[in-house]
C-alpha cells in the first residue's frame, strides 16, 4: 500500500496505537477538523482491499476496527518500510544517521525522500545536522555522481556513533523502529540482556542500569557489523582488571555462535575497555593508585581553594568519590569513549555555580595534560563536587528574617518570649530588643518585621502583636512572615542596580559588549585590566549560556574587588556561539563575598523556572526590570 503523502502515512501510523479524537489529531498535525475528516476518508480508501477500515466513536475518537486479520497482517508485513516514516526533522536527522551508519551501499537522497514523502530539499537540510554529527566522531560522508552517498571512517568510530546515537533515542523512545528493526537485529536487545546480566553477576562487575543498557546496546550493535563482515582489525589496549578481562571474554563467546563468524582479539580488546570505563569501583580511596587520578583530584580540589574560597582538600569522602569516579574517567578520555550525561542540561541550569567551578578547574588542568575531558565527564564530576561544597559550604545561602522584639515587660518574660520564638522557627534572628518608648523615637526600621507585646503605631515594616503566651493564631501570622523568602529580593536589592543596567539598541557582538562593560567597571574601581581577559578565556571554553536566551557570562575564579552585576537587555540579541541572547548577566563576584554571592545564581534559575526571558527583554528601564524579577520571585 503506497500513501499519496507523508501526513497520511504518519495518520495511519499513529491511530494504529491509540484511538484519538478530532480535535487532538488537528492539534498533533497542525491541520483543521475537516482536514482530518478528508484524511480519514482517504486512509479508508485506500484499506479496502486489506480489511481494516477507521471508525469513529464519539466518546473516544477514531480507532482502528479490523474486519479480516489476515489481509490486514499480510498488508502490515509486505509494507513495513512504509509504517516506519520518520515524522519531524529531529526523526529523519535519526534516521539518516541510521541509514549511513548501517547500510553497505551508497545512498540516494531522491529515493530516501520518495519513502519518507518529503521533497529531496527538506533532506538535504537536515543533511548538515547529519554532517555535524559525523564529524564528532571524524566520520565524513562523501559524495560520488550517479553513484549516491557514501560513509567514510574507521570501524571503531562508525560502532562509537551507532552506539550512541542508539542510546540517545532510547532515552527518548524506548519502542522506536530505529532500536527494533532498523538498527539492529531483530529482538537482538531481548537475547542480550539476559546474557549480559548473568556474565556481569558472575564476575562481579559492578555496573549502573544505565552503563549496563549501553554495553548491551554495543555488543548488538558489534553483532550486527560482525556478521555483516566488518568486523575490528586494529584494535589493542592496555590490560585490565581480571575480572572485566574475564567477563569480556565470556561475553566474546556468548556472542561468536551468534554472529556464525570468528572474532578476532581486537574485539575482545575494545569489549574490554568499554566495560572498565563504565564499571563502578567499590574500593576504599587508600587502595586506589593511578597517578593521573590522584594528580587530578588534587589540581581540582586545589584549584577550587585558591581561586574560590571553597576549601574541599580535606574531605576525604569528597575525595574517595572523585578518585573512584576519576580511575574510569580516565580510561574512558584516553580511548575517546563517550558517555551520554541526559541530566547535563538540568546540571548546567539547576547548579550553575558548582558547574562553573568545576569547569574551571577541569580546564585549567586541561592545559597540562594531552586528555580532553568532555562537558558529560565534567557534568558528573560537578555532582561530587556540589555534594561536597553543600557538605561543608552555606552555598545555599539563605538570608534569615531579621526580627525586632519590643517588649516592656521584665527581662525573664522578654527570654521566655525569645526561646519560644526561636524554637518554634529557629531561622529568625533578632537584631535587637527595645521598649515601647525607644521604638516610638525610631524613624525607621532596619529589620524585616516587627514582633512587640502590645499594640504599636507601625511605621515602615510590619508588626505582629504577640502575649507572653501566645495562640497559635498568634504563631501562624508570624509564621507567614517568617517563612517569606527574603534571600533572592536581597540579591537583587544588593547586587543590581541602575547604574549597571544597560539597553542595546544596536548591533554588537560578544567581544565588543565584554569591551564596553569591563572598561566600565574597571573605571569604577570594581575590577582590574585582568578581568576582561579572564571573561574571555571562560566563554571561550565553554558557552555561558544558561538557556532560554539568557546568558551569564564571568571571569575564571573571582576576580572582581567587589560584587555586582552588571545587567544588559538585547531586544535584537547577541550571537552567543550557536545560540542568541537577549538578556545577560555580567558577573564580578569578589572573593570577601563569595559565600553571600553565590546566591546570586538562585535569581537567574528563577527566572530560567518562570520563564521570564520575554518579559526581562522587554522592559523600558531599570525600574521595569527589576518589577518583572520580583513578580517572578514573588511566585515562588
Amino acid at each position: 500500500m503506497r500513501f499519496p503523502n507523508q501526513r497520511l502515512a504518519q495518520l495511519f501510523d499513529t491511530l494504529q496505537n491509540e484511538t484519538l479524537p478530532q480535535d487532538e489529531l488537528a492539534r498533533r498535525f497542525a491541520i483543521s477538523t475537516r482536514t482530518v475528516r478528508t484524511d480519514i476518508s482517504a486512509l479508508n480508501q485506500l484499506l479496502v482491499e486489506h480489511g481494516a477500515h477507521f471508525v469513529l466513536s464519539r466518546s473516544a475518537g477514531y480507532q482502528l476496527k479490523i474486519d479480516d486479520a489476515a489481509r490486514y497482517g499480510r498488508l502490515l508485513q509486505s509494507t513495513p518500510s512504509h509504517l516506519r516514516v520518520p515524522r519531524t526533522s529531529a526523526e529523519r536527522v535519526y534516521y539518516l544517521l541510521t541509514r549511513f551508519l548501517t547500510s553497505a551501499f551508497s545512498l540516494k537522497l531522491e529515493e530516501l525522500a520518495e519513502e519518507w514523502f518529503v521533497s529531496r530539499a527538506t533532506l538535504q537540510s537536515d543533511m548538515a545536522e547529519v554532517r555535524e554529527w559525523l564529524n564528532r566522531y571524524q566520520l565524513a560522508i562523501e559524495t560520488k555522481p550517479r553513484y549516491g552517498m557514501k560513509l567514510f571512517g574507521s570501524e571503531v568510530a562508525i560502532r562509537a556513533c551507532l552506539t550512541d546515537l542508539l542510546y540517545q533515542i532510547s532515552q527518548e523512545a524506548n519502542e522506536s523502529p530505529l532500536l527494533t528493526l532498523e538498527a539492529l537485529n531483530s529482538g537482538m536487545l531481548e537475547t542480550l540482556q539476559p546474557l549480559l546480566h548473568q556474565c556481569f553477576s558472575r564476575f562481579h562487575v559492578r555496573l549502573t542500569d544505565d552503563s549496563e543498557h549501553y554495553l548491551r546496546l554495543y555488543c548488538a550493535v558489534a553483532v550486527r557489523r560482525i556478521s555483516e563482515g566488518y568486523p575490528l582489525t586494529d584494535f589493542s589496549a592496555e590490560d585490565v582488571d581480571n575480572d572485566v578481562r574475564d567477563a569480556a571474554r565470556h561475553i566474546i563467546n556468548l556472542l561468536r555462535p551468534i554472529t556464525g563468524k570468528a572474532i578476532s582479539p581486537a574485539e575482545e580488546a575494545y569489549l574490554r575497555v568499554n566495560i572498565a570505563a563504565r564499571r563502578v569501583q567499590e574500593i576504599a580511596p587508600s587502595a586506589i593508585s593511578p597517578d593521573d587520578g590522584d594528580t587530578l583530584v588534587d589540581y581540582i580540589l586545589s584549584y577550587i581553594n585558591n581561586h574560590y574560597n571553597f576549601n574541599l582538600q580535606n574531605d576525604a569522602q569528597l575525595r574517595a568519590d572523585l578518585l573512584t569516579h576519576i580511575k574510569t574517567m580516565i580510561t574512558r578520555v584516553r580511548y575517546q569513549i563517550n558517555i551520554p550525561n541526559p541530566l547535563l542540561a538540568n546540571i548546567k541550569q539547576h547548579y550553575p555555580m558548582a558547574y562553573d567551578v568545576t569547569l574551571a578547574a577541569v580546564s585549567s588542568w586541561g592545559k597540562y595534560t594531552p586528555y580532553v575531558i568532555s562537558e558529560n565527564e565534567i557534568g558528573f564530576l560537578v555532582l561530587h563536587i556540589g555534594v561536597g561544597l553543600e557538605r561543608h559550604y552555606n552555598v545555599g545561602y539563605q538570608r534569615y528574617p531579621q526580627v525586632m522584639l519590643v517588649c516592656d515587660t521584665g527581662n525573664s518574660t522578654v527570654r521566655m518570649i525569645q526561646a519560644m520564638l526561636l524554637r518554634r522557627y529557629p531561622q529568625i534572628v533578632v537584631k535587637q530588643i527595645i521598649s515601647l518608648r525607644e521604638y516610638e523615637e525610631l524613624s525607621a526600621i532596619e529589620e524585616d518585621f516587627v514582633i512587640s507585646t502590645a499594640r504599636l503605631t507601625e511605621k515602615d515594616k510590619p508588626v505582629v502583636v504577640m502575649s507572653p503566651f501566645p495562640t497559635d493564631y498568634q504563631l501562624e501570622q508570624i509564621g507567614k512572615l517568617v517563612l517569606v523568602d527574603r534571600t533572592r529580593p536581597y540579591m537583587l536589592e544588593k547586587f543590581f542596580d541602575a547604574a549597571h543596567f544597560r539597553i542595546i539598541d544596536q548591533p554588537m557582538d560578544q567581544s565588543q559588549l565584554f569591551g564596553v562593560l569591563c572598561e566600565q567597571l574597571e573605571q569604577e574601581g570594581y575590577v582590574d585590566k585582568t578581568f576582561c581577559a579572564s571573561v574571555e578565556e571562560r566563554e571561550a571554553i565553554v558557552s555561558t549560556m544558561l538557556g532560554e536566551g539568557i546568558a551569564l557570562p564571568h571571569s575564571l575564579g573571582l576576580l572582581a574587588r567587589k560584587t555586582v552585576v552588571y545587567t544588559v537587555l538585547a531586544p535584537q540579541g547577541v550571537q552567543w556561539g550557536d545560540e542568541t541572547a537577549f538578556v545577560i548577566f555580567l558577573l564580578a563576584i569578589s572573593k570577601t563575598e563569595y559565600e553571600e554571592a553565590m546566591a546570586i545564581y538562585d535569581l537567574f534559575v528563577t527566572f530560567m523556572r518562570e520563564r521570564a526571558m520575554t518579559r526581562l527583554r522587554d522592559s523600558k528601564d531599570f525600574a521595569s526590570f527589576k518589577a518583572v524579577a520580583i513578580d517572578c520571585l514573588s511566585r515562588l
